[in-house]
């Protein structure tokens, strides 16, 4: 009896203070929440509830247009250097002759997979600042550093150092942008693929005349001198990063999410910042730390004392971040099929993207157009593809009855779809046309995959979930270069096994509990 009675007390309490006036105004008017009431702590909750409405409030201004712009550098960075290490490869290869080359493409699945867990599960224990400012700055300073490798040991190792930058951009820039958008601008999470398309059209545009031009051809003896190429590609690419990192360092200032001070209990100084951000816009805030701290009555304040700063600190090296996503039996269920659908995606996309190279090389020769010009354009037709992929992504994300799952689901099946269609092609137009379509459908899929996984994970624990998805992402992309070492190049079943793992996760995505289209984040 007394434990129902000090609910009925908790309740009472809960009602009385979302009836309070001004905060009771803020909380009706909030943007309805992706988490649906109740998956989450209800002092968190009506917190964030109250801050999502002060940024609405605010609504999309410079400051957001400028995170827009700088933001895009993460998901550039991203695919940019993946690339770099396929464009790369073959050339590398040539000149320092290792028995295993695609350890290549191993080191940089290792940074990868380390770097995501480092940067993602570090940005909601030290925030998220520091690791905006740095990935990138890593990322150009190793690879660099890289075109000077004297061996193939050198380069290997340098490629997990500056994918170990890759590895936390997108874990932390997701996070950062969606706690600054207004509920009614999260579709722009799905636009910022965009990047990740430019990326791949401005790496085939410089490798173009680089490593069509300044490399050894295979089977000749290749002479350092007669292979720089890929080293002039290393220093441009590199100082592309660096331009970036600069751009993001010294012109920009990023503040700490307001949300993720609220999660740390730092009320005030999410206050600080939404008004802040409000001033950068041309705007006021009506926001006041007494809009916050009301709530504090639902549950237990955070002590200020030694014994309380200390509990906190040791509190960081614990799994409460991780406890915290598996913490409602929807959560949990939604925790672990995003990162299955991570995982299939982890594995299917590079397994594909190792193997296409023989495939293409030999259908290529079958056709008799396997010339550097041929290749070139028609990995630049076929990246180009990708541009209205993410502005399509941006639409269909935002279309009634339809939203993140439906767009998801759809855009990943036919992905494993049209790979599937890709190994019926016998013309060399045929290939290429597949290949568009696989690019094409493949864009949607992510632009919404990275939009849709941090807006269903709350602010305090967003880094930890996106670094759990990026991690089993990168720990199944650590498996297809080993199946490329010991798998069968000379058939086509890698490419099949590809396909279905898009599709599972697909019809996975359609089976997810949360609906985010029109919600605003926790």
């Amino acid at each position: 009896m007394a434990d129902v009675n000090a609910k009925t007390d908790h309740d009472e309490d809960v009602t009385k203070v979302r009836t309070d006036g001004t905060t009771a105004r803020l909380l009706e008017q909030a943007p309805d929440a992706a988490i649906p009431e109740g998956t989450l702590d209800p002092v968190y909750t009506a917190k964030a509830k109250v801050l999502n409405k002060a940024i609405q409030d605010i609504g999309m201004g410079k400051y957001q247009w400028q995170l827009f712009i700088v933001i895009g550098f993460g998901w550039a960075s991203d695919n940019l250097w993946p690339i770099v290490t396929s464009l790369i490869f073959t050339p590398v290869a040539n000149e320092f002759g290792p028995d295993r080359p695609a350890y290549l493409t191993l080191a940089q699945n290792i940074g990868l997979l380390a770097g995501a867990v480092f940067w993602g599960f570090g940005s909601d224990v030290f925030g998220r600042r520091w690791a905006f400012n740095l990935t990138i700055g890593i990322t150009a300073v190793w690879g660099m550093i890289a075109a000077g490798s004297p061996n193939f040991t050198a380069i290997g190792i340098f490629a997990a150092f500056w994918s170990f930058g890759v590895g936390g951009n997108l874990p932390v820039d997701s996070a950062i942008f969606l706690e600054f958008l207004p509920g009614s601008h999260q579709y722009l999470l799905t636009i910022l693929s965009i990047d990740w398309a430019f990326a791949q059209i401005i790496a085939t545009l410089v490798a173009w005349p680089l490593l069509g031009n300044l490399t050894c051809e295979q089977e000749s003896v290749c002479r350092r001198s007669d292979n720089m190429g890929w080293r002039y590609f290393m220093v441009a690419m590199g100082g592309l990063s660096l331009i970036m990192f600069t751009l993001r360092f010294l012109c920009f200032t990023i503040f700490e999410s307001p949300k993720y001070f609220m999660g740390r209990g730092k009320d005030e100084d999410a206050v600080r910042v939404v008004h802040e951000v409000a001033r950068r816009n041309g705007k006021t805030s009506n926001l006041t730390l007494e809009d916050l701290t009301i709530f504090d009555s639902l549950g237990q304040t955070q002590g200020t004392d030694a014994n309380a700063v200390l509990q906190r600190r040791l509190e960081k090296l614990n799994l409460t971040h991780i406890r915290a996503l598996f913490s409602s039996k929807r959560l949990a269920i939604s925790t672990s099929m995003i990162t299955v659908i991570w995982a299939f995606i982890g594995l299917g996309f590079p397994l594909y993207n190792a193997f296409l190279p023989y495939i293409q090389a030999t259908r290529g020769a079958e056709f008799g157009d396997g010339s550097t010009y041929i290749t070139y354009r028609n990995t630049l037709i076929i990246a180009s593809m990708g541009i209205p992929g993410c502005l399509l992504g941006g639409v269909l994300v935002e279309l009634p009855r339809f939203g993140r799952k439906g767009a998801l689901s759809l855009s990943t099946v036919l992905t494993g779809v049209f790979l599937f269609a890709s190994t019926t092609a016998v013309t060399s137009d045929a290939l290429l046309g597949w290949n568009c379509a696989y690019n094409f459908m493949s864009n949607i899929m992510y632009a919404v995959l990275y939009a849709y996984t941090p807006e269903i994970f709350p602010t305090k624990d967003r880094g930890t979930g996106n670094a759990i998805t990026a991690a089993a992402n990168r720990i199944f992309g650590v498996m297809a270069p080993i199946i490329a070492m010991f798998g069968n190049l000379q058939t086509a079943a890698p490419v099949y096994v590809s396909g279905a793992l898009f599709v599972a996760a697909g019809l996975l995505a359609a089976a997810l509990p949360f609906e985010s289209r029109g919600k605003a984040s926790m």
